[in-house]
């Protein structure tokens, strides 16, 4: 064979790979099927379901909080490792002094009059009792309407992580952002999460959970909305867009699954070829040294997920049975995805970011309602067929879409990344502090830029 017939064939094969690339890659605009599901106990009733709309209130009783007191007397603690900090887990030191303040001072009955100062409800949704606060602007000027909004929390979250954001986004000009823009923020709890009602039946993934919500929102009356959310959150609003792109106006995410696209690979090249890929300054600066903020980060951080995504009634079994587990199990989370180097710290940092009323307050959302399993279960039915292996994890998402970038949070995704799942990304913010909790954390920041987005939606 000549080499010119050769170079002949491998400009021809090349040139076959791309046109197959490019077919294979271009944004179709795919939606996934809506389909339907009953998650009750026991099968289906054969009438319609009760679609009345109930105000719920959070109640407590002395008899619950003298059962966790007496638990949290009853504590047997190992002693941390000499200078161990937060490298082996949460610091069994620090934990007395927080356990102190639990038993001591920590008053969960005012906690409940904070919970309530938002309005709570609950309707049946395929079978569920689903929990929601609904929160209205407190006065409006004249001729205007709210924009609603949807706001999904994650694990180990709850809503209550909202409730400091909510003053800036439905009375901004109180609290010192502009009112072009004022919402009416919706706030559900996953199944599963707090006051939702958990499945009885195995597969409620992310996807049911935004058919679910998406059913809240019609529900409510609202055929156009917007929706904000990080962790598992992002992920249920992006199947949100998924499902009803038409009813989404636009999609706000703090964090992004999107490992299915061959930009990670460029990751080993990034570094000597950064303009090639789109890496900018910042880019480098979240990404780099490789080892230690990708591999060795998740190889730290990521246990957790190991263990929900394949057995989580096990570990569910302990931390259900005491408060003093779980509130270590979830405030360690609160540390080190606050900030990866909190874990330097004696006492992980927890007090810099966040109040110890308010950590509190989500551990016992968890507790009282006797969660936590059920909440794990969700790793399970997201993962347990196999990392990403779901259809919508392939899928491209085609509606108006802001990413805020926390320099923080877990993992960074470059604006290249997050492009390739979200052809309309119009809005990419680096974010000037903050990290995984960013509603919790950082919540004027988060209503800044999600007004900034909204902004530009409503201006094309």
């Amino acid at each position: 064979m000549s080499t010119g017939v050769m170079w002949l064939e491998i400009l021809l094969a090349s040139l076959l790979g791309f046109v197959i690339y490019w077919f294979v890659s271009r944004d179709k605009e795919e939606t996934l099927p809506l389909e339907d599901g009953w998650w009750g106990p026991g099968a289906r009733p054969t009438g319609g379901e009760d679609e009345s709309i109930r105000p719920f209130k959070v109640e407590t009783s002395d008899e619950e909080i003298n059962d966790l007191h007496q638990r949290i007397e009853k504590v047997r603690l190992t002693s941390p490792l000499e200078d161990s900090r937060f490298h082996y887990g949460f610091n069994s030191n620090y934990l007395k002094k927080i356990l102190s303040y639990w038993r001591n001072e920590f008053n969960w009955k005012k906690q409940v009059e904070v919970l309530n100062r938002y309005p709570h409800f609950k309707t049946k949704i395929e079978g569920l009792d689903i929990h929601f606060i609904h929160v209205k602007p407190p006065q409006l000027p004249a001729g205007r309407t709210p924009k609603p909004l949807l706001m999904v929390h994650g694990w180990p979250g709850s809503f209550f992580e909202f409730y400091k954001i909510i003053p800036f986004l439905t009375d901004p000009k109180n609290h010192g952002l502009s009112d072009e823009h004022i919402f009416e923020v919706i706030c559900p709890s996953i199944p599963g999460y707090g006051y939702s009602e958990a499945s009885s039946k195995k597969g409620l993934n992310s996807v049911v959970t935004a058919r679910i919500f998406y059913k809240l929102m019609l529900r409510l009356g609202f055929q156009e909305f917007y929706v904000q959310g990080g962790d598992w959150g992002s992920l249920i609003c992006t199947n949100m867009a998924q499902l009803v792109p038409s009813h989404v106006k636009g999609l706000h995410v703090n964090m992004a699954l999107i490992l299915r696209n061959f930009y990670p690979l460029t990751l080993f090249l990034g570094r000597h070829f950064r303009g090639l890929f789109g890496y900018t300054e910042r880019d480098m600066e979240l990404l780099y040294p490789l080892k230690e903020k990708m591999f060795y980060s998740i190889m730290r951080e990521s246990g957790y997920l190991h263990i929900q995504s394949t057995k989580p009634d096990t570990v569910g079994c302990a931390l259900n049975d005491s408060p003093v587990g779980l509130a270590a199990y979830i405030l360690e989370k609160f540390s080190t995805w606050t900030n990866s180097e909190f874990r330097d710290l004696e006492d992980g940092g927890l007090e810099r970011k966040f109040s110890l009323d308010d950590l509190l307050t989500n551990i016992m959302i968890y507790w009282t309602t006797g969660t936590i399993t059920s909440s794990q279960r969700f790793y399970k039915e997201n993962m347990g067929q196999g990392f990403m292996a779901e259809k919508h994890y392939r899928m491209k998402v085609h509606v108006p879409t802001a990413f805020a970038a926390f320099p923080c949070e877990l993992i960074h995704a470059p604006e290249k990344w997050v492009k390739f799942k979200y052809p309309k990304l119009i809005s990419y913010s680096y974010m000037a502090r903050g990290g995984h909790f960013a509603a919790f954390e950082e919540p004027e920041l988060l209503a800044r830029d999600i007004c900034k987005f909204v902004g530009l939606v409503e201006r094309q």
